[in-house]
C-alpha cells in the first residue's frame, strides 16, 4: 500500500488524526498535487489551529503555487500559533521566511 492510500486509510477511520492529516499533506506536495496538499493543511490547521509546522509547510506550498500573499498570510498566522505555543525556532523560520518574501 502506497503512503497516501495508507493515510487516508488512518483518517477514514480517524479524520481528527493530527500526524496522519499532516503526513498526507507532505506527501500531496511531494507528488506535486499543491492543491490537494493544500486543502489538507486547511482541514488540519481548522482543527488544529496550535500545530505550527502545518503554517510553515503549508506556506512552503504556496510560495511553490506562487501564491505569495498567501504564503504571507500563512506565516503571519503561524508566527501567532508559535507564540501561543512557546515553539521559539518554529517562530524563527518562519520570521525568516516572510522577511525573504518581502
Amino acid at each position: 500500500m502506497d503512503r497516501i492510500a495508507a493515510l487516508n486509510d488512518i483518517l477514514t477511520q480517524n479524520p481528527n488524526d493530527t500526524f496522519a492529516r499532516y503526513g498526507l499533506a507532505l506527501e500531496y506536495s511531494k507528488q506535486g498535487d499543491l492543491d490537494r496538499s493544500l486543502a489538507e493543511f486547511s482541514i488540519l490547521l481548522k482543527a488544529n489551529p496550535d500545530y505550527t509546522p502545518g503554517y510553515f509547510m503549508a506556506a512552503q506550498t504556496l510560495t511553490r503555487a506562487d501564491r505569495i500573499e498567501e504564503a504571507k498570510a500563512m506565516l503571519t498566522d503561524g508566527i501567532a500559533s508559535a507564540r501561543r505555543t512557546g515553539n521559539l525556532h518554529a517562530q524563527s523560520e518562519m520570521e525568516t521566511m516572510l522577511a525573504e518574501l518581502g
